[in-house]
């Protein structure tokens, strides 16, 4: 399975909702700037995070979007399924032979695995612990 556009830039508007959780509303203006996305794009993005029901626009001059829940109850696994569809490393498992077969559920599993238990709060908590000193070096 690889992950396109659609999910990983959909993950960075949801991470940027989830850091300003309980702070109101935020533009895709200011996430597409401070992540150098096009806005338009994560216009078309946002669309079916909102129709599933993971965020919720707000009108008017202070307007944007928010998260419907709290983050640490928004997995990425919800994100990437609304995105990019059904999790599965590869298509027609069913046809396989009974070892290849196994071998693609394993894989499959553990991805889903990944992607269930890794949240909103803990992918924002993880980008603010990234802030660390590159470092240096010379030759």
């Amino acid at each position: 399975m690889k992950i396109s556009t659609k999910g990983r830039y959909g993950l960075t508007i949801m991470i940027a909702l989830a850091k300003k959780y309980g702070e109101g509303p935020i533009s895709l203006k200011s996430i597409a700037r401070d992540h150098h996305l096009s806005e338009h794009y994560l216009e078309q993005l946002i669309a079916p995070l909102r129709n599933a029901g993971l965020v919720r626009s707000v009108r008017g001059a202070y307007g944007g979007y928010m998260l419907t829940r709290n983050p640490d109850q928004i997995t990425s696994g919800d994100v990437i399924r609304v995105l990019e569809g059904p999790i599965s490393p590869v298509e027609g498992i069913e046809d396989e032979e009974p070892a290849k077969k196994a071998l693609w559920m394993r894989v499959r599993d553990a991805v889903k695995d990944v992607l269930d238990t890794t949240t909103l709060y803990d992918l924002a908590e993880h980008d603010e612990d990234d802030d660390q000193e590159a470092y240096m070096f010379y030759i």
